[in-house]
């Protein structure tokens, strides 16, 4: 009787063979298991690199942006600086023209009011000098009548009326500040005498006013004419006043011939 052969694969799996399958299948899952927390890693990984990345070139980006800005912000600062400064000496200059302007109108106001008052000056100065004539002649009538006066009513009425003219004249003149320079006895002057001859007297100081024939005028401090005089010689020297002491006239001051 033929014993049938049966193959390697036919036999019946014995109980070592059949506990080894399940082993395996337990390696392969843990090892595709393992490879796929691996790729999830990798790709968590990944991801976050990738979401670095991005965040780094946004900041970049935003800082990029604010530098930009502030560099603007600074060359607009720096061009409002340099804009104040030359405000500032916009400003500095025309107040000193201001300045300026307003000194040379207080000058301009100061010199046009010297101007009107040495004008009018002159305008009084020069109709004073019209007048003065006038008043030596009627100083000469009231002086020739006086010496020639004989009693007569009429002509003692004739003097006063002169004369009271005259004075009348000599106080309107006083109000313009004109004064009259009548230096008989008085040391001479050459600022405001003028000598037209000369008298010897031993007993008055040398250079004493004798005799005025015509008198002076001065006007605010400065002589308008000077008065014309004679002066003594022959007498002693006029002693030199002390530091406060104005010089002695001739009239009170003159020199005893010893």
């Amino acid at each position: 009787m033929k014993v049938p052969i049966q193959s390697k694969d036919d036999m019946p799996k014995t109980k070592g063979s059949d506990a080894a399958a399940p082993s395996d299948d337990m390696a392969e899952s843990t090892a595709a298991e393992v490879d796929s927390e691996a790729e999830e890693r990798a790709h968590i990984e990944a991801a976050i690199r990738a979401g670095e990345e991005a965040a780094e070139k946004e900041l970049a980006a935003d800082a990029g942006k604010i530098r930009a800005e502030r560099d603007e912000l600074q060359k607009k600062l720096v061009s409002v600086g340099d804009e104040i400064e030359s405000a500032k000496k916009e400003a500095a200059d025309a107040t000193d023209r201001l300045t300026r302007l307003q000194a040379d109108w207080d000058n301009y106001r100061k010199r046009t009011a010297a101007e009107r008052l040495a004008e009018r000056d002159r305008a009084t100065e020069k109709l004073v000098g019209n007048l003065l004539p006038v008043i030596d002649d009627m100083e000469r009538a009231i002086e020739h009548a006086n010496s020639a006066d004989d009693g007569d009513a009429q002509m003692k009425q004739f003097i006063d009326g002169i004369t009271a003219v005259h004075d009348k004249m000599l106080s309107v003149l006083e109000k313009e500040g004109v004064e009259t320079i009548d230096p008989a006895g008085q040391p001479f002057d050459p600022l405001e005498h003028q000598a037209v001859g000369r008298s010897e007297d031993a007993a008055q100081y040398d250079e004493t006013v004798a005799q005025v024939y015509q008198k002076g005028y001065r006007m605010g401090g400065k002589v308008i004419r000077t008065a014309m005089v004679t002066v003594t010689y022959g007498g002693p020297k006029r002693p030199a006043p002390k530091d406060g002491e104005p010089a002695k006239d001739g009239a009170d001051g003159g020199a005893t011939k010893k």
